[in-house]
This record gives C-alpha cells, structure tokens and sequence, in this order.
C-alpha cells in the first residue's frame, strides 16, 4: 500500500514531490522546513522555525496514522554553525524521550535564503492509530 499526502506547500506540486510517503509500514517524510503552511509565513527566529516544522511533522504523521512517537530516523540541515545549539534545544525538548537514530548536517544553503533549518524523517505507523 503507498499513500502520498500533501501539505498544500505550493512547492509539493511545483517541484513534483510529496510531503510523505506511506509505503507500508513507513512514513518517509520529506525535508520540511519551518513555514507555516496555512499562511505561508516564515518566521525568522531559527527556534520558532524548528517548533513550526515539528508541528507540520507532527500533523503529517498522524495523518500517515502514526505520531511523534513513530520517528526511528531524523536528519537535521542547518545552514548556520551558530544555530546548532538552537535547533538541537527544541529537538531535544520534541524527541527527548523518543530518541531516534539522528544525524545533523551544517549545509552551504537550502532552497530559499530564509530558510535557515529543514528536518526529514521516517517513521513507523502505529497500529493503534490505524
């Protein structure tokens, strides 16, 4: 069985991709950075950022039936060396007690200069919410 779901993100349809991909038992979520997708809005504090693309995983997983607590494997881009601490603070309060595999990448730029973090993850469905 593979679902794709979408966010709306003008991006998703433009570029030809989807937000996450249900493929069986998995929930392969694409690089989500921190906009608010109903207003399109990024904010330009490096934290508020990360506790948006947190909500927009958070959402795309219980829609792909499963939930934070599903993440086996998150990778975290950030631009800026200077914003680690930052974006690690509001990870580590998200995934303290799910702990996944995880690795980070400080990266040259992403798609659009305000863009300053994106996150991806895979995730298992949790039966109990299927």
């Amino acid at each position: 069985m593979r679902r794709l779901i979408s966010t709306g993100s003008p991006f998703e349809a433009a570029y030809g991709y989807s937000r996450a991909v249900v493929d069986g038992s998995y929930i392969f979520v694409a690089g989500t950075t921190g906009y608010d997708y109903t207003t399109m809005q990024m904010p330009g504090d490096v934290a508020a950022q990360t506790r948006n693309i947190w909500a927009t995983l958070q959402n795309i997983l219980r829609e792909a039936g499963s939930d934070l607590s599903g993440i086996v494997r998150a990778t975290y881009y950030v631009c800026d060396q200077n914003d680690l601490e930052d974006v690690l603070a509001v990870c580590g309060s998200v995934l303290r007690d799910i702990r996944p595999a995880a690795t980070i990448l400080v990266v040259a730029g992403l798609l659009k200069p305000e863009m300053r973090v994106e996150i991806e993850v895979t995730a298992r469905r949790n039966s109990a919410l299927t």
